[in-house]
């Protein structure tokens, strides 16, 4: 079979999103119009959801490919970015048809650092520990990861509740100047380190205990054959449905919430397991590889990009249409999200990994589940 022949076969995804594209731009606003049919309405959602998703299972493919191309710790760096923009542009999709008064953006972000922290990071850590009872990773990159996840979280996320300079839990313009800024700057900091001064910090260190005992099986070298420019156009044009998708899929997302009289926080939850999805399946073979360093950075990274970007993002939309964004998350949430930070800290401080700490990260996921439905 030709070269060809075989990427026609493989893409064959983004006919699924182009042509669910084009049908609901087109009859989009009709289909939509009346919910109440429950049959109706799960159809249009499954449809929805199902080509949103193997959207972003395509964009994490090539993504991957790219990844095996650049290298480590280039690799993950796209991967994360481009997670990340995709949440960014889903919410502003979402945010520019809603309400005047946004906490989209924070219950995603929220979704998105308990998901990678916790249920990801618990189940690499179980998988891994159960297959080769301790892993190893390179502890500098971890910490690295977490000294600006920290700040940046407790910033955007834990401060806007407590400020008393603009009403509810938001930031006064002059706050979120600063917010954005500071984001931006720290991030680019944090890049310089990863990418140049301090590449090493996030490549495994070289074993001779567990990896040796349990040698690590060969990767997907699927797309090898292909250049970087075809990953890379073909990664654009798989994102552009997921965003023109995004904008359809918020009214039976916001018609279910009210009709079933579900939390709102659930459609961030749900933003955030389109997004994860593909990227949290790749964390979990790489660990099950023995590659736990790899995980790590998937983890850490997508918490990381989605709180510095997203914060900046959401607030110049903010300012840009007028919209408030609502970013100080709820006493039980905060607690929960502190707890999550100082956990993976103690998690990330030692130099290997065993069950136990995959069984304590998923626990706080599922107190997290459970805080979603009862405060």
């Amino acid at each position: 079979m030709s070269l060809l022949s075989r990427s026609l076969q493989t893409e064959w995804p983004f006919l699924v999103g182009l042509a669910t594209t084009v049908l609901f731009l087109a009859f989009g606003r009709v289909w939509l119009a009346d919910l109440a049919n429950s049959v109706w309405f799960a159809v249009t959602f499954g449809w929805l959801f199902g080509a949103i998703l193997i959207s972003a299972f395509a964009v994490v493919r090539h993504a991957d490919a790219l990844a095996e191309k650049l290298g480590e710790p280039y690799g993950t760096l796209v991967l994360t970015l481009s997670m990340s923009g995709m949440e960014m542009m889903m919410i502003t999709a979402i945010m520019y048809s809603g309400p005047s008064e946004s906490s989209l953006a924070r219950d995603t972000m929220l979704a998105i650092v308990m998901i990678v922290l916790n249920g990801l990071a618990g189940i690499c850590l179980l998988f891994g520990g159960l297959r080769y009872h301790e892993q190893t990773y390179n502890l500098y990159g971890a910490n690295a990861f977490l000294a600006v996840l920290l700040p940046l979280a407790v910033l955007g996320l834990v401060l806007p509740t407590f400020t008393v300079s603009s009403p509810g839990p938001t930031l006064s313009p002059l706050q979120s100047v600063f917010l954005i800024l500071m984001s931006v700057g720290l991030y680019a900091v944090f890049l310089s380190i990863q990418t140049v001064r301090h590449r090493d910090y996030f490549v495994a260190p070289s074993t001779v205990g567990t990896a040796e005992r349990h040698p690590a099986p060969e990767m997907d070298g699927e797309h090898t054959a292909h250049s970087a420019r075809y990953h890379v156009v073909l990664l654009l044009a798989y994102v552009l449905p997921i965003v023109l998708l995004a904008k359809q899929i918020a009214t039976p997302i916001d018609y279910g919430i009210r009709v079933l009289g579900a939390p709102a926080a659930l459609g961030g939850l749900l933003v955030a397991v389109l997004i994860l999805s593909p990227e949290s399946l790749a964390a979990v073979r790489a660990a099950l590889a023995n590659r736990l360093q790899r995980s790590i950075n998937l983890a850490l990274g997508t918490a990381l990009s989605s709180i510095s970007l997203t914060i900046p993002a959401v607030l110049t939309i903010g300012f840009i249409t007028g919209k408030t964004i609502v970013l100080g998350l709820e006493p039980p949430s905060m607690i929960l999200l502190l707890l999550s930070l100082v956990v993976s800290m103690m998690t990330f401080a030692l130099e290997r990994t065993n069950i136990l700490l995959g069984a304590v990260h998923l626990l706080l996921f599922l107190a997290y589940l459970m805080l979603i439905f009862q405060t």
